[in-house]
């Protein structure tokens, strides 16, 4: 099929034509086909269908993009940013009488003369940003990615040599400069596609087409990649979407500056952000196949999750990281509960409105010196154990002047990026403690409302200048303030009651380790309700809802949810009943701090 799997690793392209070469041999008609699969997408998918295969791609990021090679294989860990469209391109054309393909490359290739056959194909682009608040533990070793693929390289440079020169003698042609007459191809340079109908009519900025001019990076310190995706339905990806790109990697070295070197030269390779996308600057990825991640995928060791089914482990684990979080928190073993419960909620279901499983958390009686305390080790914990964090300040200066939500230029053709263009799954902190007395601005009204929407409704609102569409998300709010929060009435409140500051603990990366994986599963089980339980929840909340006449839907649904939260913490997909009670009693506890 395609050599062994090194060849696929050092030698996409190779791979490709070969598989074409056969698909032509048993009847594939290039003419016919519209670019449809002629078999790659199984190759490659065959070839890296464990784990141990995939980890011995590189992941293209600012360190790996100074020594991965042009054409060879790469993956990229990402968000979808923002959906570019499609772009036509030459798929394939005849040599004589032969049928040759360019798909999944950036230059396309044809002989000349009016009467060579060429197929016009299509594909998706798709900018894609590494996830905005990913934490560092969440990277690979670049070193040891860069050893393991420079080895595979040295060990079969001859034997890729011998296949690129089979594969290329007989495709050396002109360029798409030389372009056929009528042909959409006529103006388009080698390594550029050519733009959909709407796209071609944008005007230019600058001598750029503005359909090639991109938003900034979530930050400079971050790789942005041009994704161009094949043989996929446009339903499977979507935007804000957490996806690993395996495919090939192209771009000029030569305009590469060396990322290390001081001077001028430091802002050049983000020069790109503000101008357009050239190869050199913003590396393109001709997608081979592609998965969704999920938190699962960011833990370098897999094996404690195969491990993690009893529910004596399940237990462990959690009294380990109870222990943690306790300790972070002065001693307040409520606040703890409270905390571990939020921290393994997600969207599950929505019903009209209302985002089923959300549990955010509003801990008051913090000011700016306790913050400083308690706020700075929580939250540097957190990032140690979730794979996506932010940190939001609730100040007046902050509301009226950031841009919170995404906005469509249609100057550019782009989306711009909010701060809360985020992926499911991101943990956000909000800080109310420096809230000083002011005026929002019409700026920060809006902020204000954007933030209130989320929390309450788990939805972010991006502006289309003519219209509005609110998009679903899945964010865990935590919000720290002195009283109980206007701007952001959190799901639950608790008055943090710290008895003494600890010392910081030293967690050893095995520790760490456990905790993610714990966190992980946790999210990932799935749940019920006995019938045998429910009428016994269904007395308890009529029960309370006659004690306290001010319980409303929203208070036996927290419940419910705080349950399915307390179950999977022990690992348990059904509600026990010792469980219900021990959310119970954790709900009166929390309800004396409130008096």
């Amino acid at each position: 099929m395609g050599g062994p799997a090194y060849d696929c690793l050092t030698n996409p392209l190779g791979a490709v034509r070969f598989s074409f070469g056969n698909a032509l041999s048993s009847g594939y008609d290039p003419a016919s086909s519209h670019g449809k699969d002629w078999g790659v997408v199984d190759l490659f998918r065959h070839y890296f269908s464990d784990e141990s295969a995939i980890s011995q791609v590189p992941i293209l990021d600012l360190s790996s993009i100074k020594w991965v090679q042009p054409n060879t294989l790469v993956r990229f860990r990402g968000m979808i940013q923002d959906m570019l469209g499609n772009e036509f391109y030459a798929g394939a054309y005849k040599d004589d009488s032969t049928w040759r393909t360019n798909k999944y490359s950036d230059v396309s290739q044809f002989p000349d003369g009016p009467s060579s056959e060429t197929q016009v194909w299509e594909r998706r682009l798709l900018y894609c940003v590494p996830v905005p608040g990913r934490n560092q533990w969440t990277e690979c070793s670049s070193i040891e990615l860069k050893n393991r693929f420079l080895d595979l390289t040295g060990q079969n440079r001859e034997k890729r040599a011998r296949v690129d020169e089979e594969m290329t003698d007989s495709m050396d042609s002109n360029t798409l400069e030389a372009g056929l007459n009528g042909s959409p191809f006529k103006k388009m340079k080698a390594g550029e596609g050519t733009s959909s109908a709407s796209e071609c009519q944008l005007p230019m900025t600058d001598g750029v087409p503005q359909s090639c001019v991109i938003p900034p990076a979530t930050s400079t310190d971050s790789l942005p990649c041009l994704v161009k995706v094949y043989d996929s339905p446009e339903s499977d990806l979507k935007l804000n979407d957490v996806v690993e790109f395996l495919g090939v990697l192209t771009f000029d070295p030569n305009t590469m500056m060396d990322m290390d070197s001081p001077g001028d030269n430091s802002d050049d390779f983000y020069e790109a952000e503000s101008v357009q996308m050239p190869s050199g600057k913003v590396p393109r990825l001709h997608c081979l196949i592609h998965r969704k991640l999920e938190t699962q995928h960011f833990l370098h060791s897999s094996s404690l999750l195969t491990e993690l089914k009893s529910p004596q482990m399940f237990k462990e684990i959690r009294e380990s990281l109870m222990k943690h979080l306790t300790g972070l928190l002065g001693n307040d073993h409520i606040a703890a509960e409270l905390l571990l419960l939020h921290l393994l909620s997600k969207v599950h279901g929505r019903v009209d409105n209302v985002a089923v499983g959300k549990l955010s958390l509003n801990l008051t009686h913090l000011n700016k010196e306790s913050m400083s305390i308690f706020g700075t080790q929580l939250r540097d914990a957190l990032k140690s154990l979730l794979p996506f964090t932010q940190s939001i300040p609730l100040t007046i200066e902050y509301l009226n002047t950031a841009s919170l939500g995404p906005k469509k230029d249609y100057g550019t053709n782009r989306l711009v990026p909010g701060v809360l263009q985020i992926a499911d799954g991101t943990h956000l902190i909000l800080d109310e403690t420096e809230l000083q007395p002011g005026t929002l601005n019409s700026v920060g009204v809006e902020n204000a409302n954007l933030l209130k929407n989320l929390l309450e409704c788990q939805k972010v609102e991006y502006d289309f200048q003519y219209y509005k569409m609110e998009m679903a998300t899945d964010a865990q709010m935590l919000i720290f303030s002195e009283g109980k929060s206007n701007i952001m009435p959190a799901d639950m409140v608790l008055p943090f009651q710290p008895s003494q500051v600890n010392p910081l603990q030293v967690i050893t990366p095995e520790t760490a380790q456990a905790w993610r994986c714990y966190l992980a599963t946790c999210k990932s089980l799935s749940h019920s309700i006995g019938q045998e339980l429910q009428q016994v929840l269904e007395n308890d909340l009529v029960a309370a809802r006659q004690t306290d006449r001010s319980l409303g839907s929203q208070d036996l649904s927290r419940l419910l949810t705080m349950a399915r939260m307390m179950s999977v913490s022990y690992g348990e997909t059904s509600l026990s009943l010792e469980h219900w009670q021990m959310v119970l009693e954790l709900e009166r506890l929390r309800k004396e701090r409130l008096k």
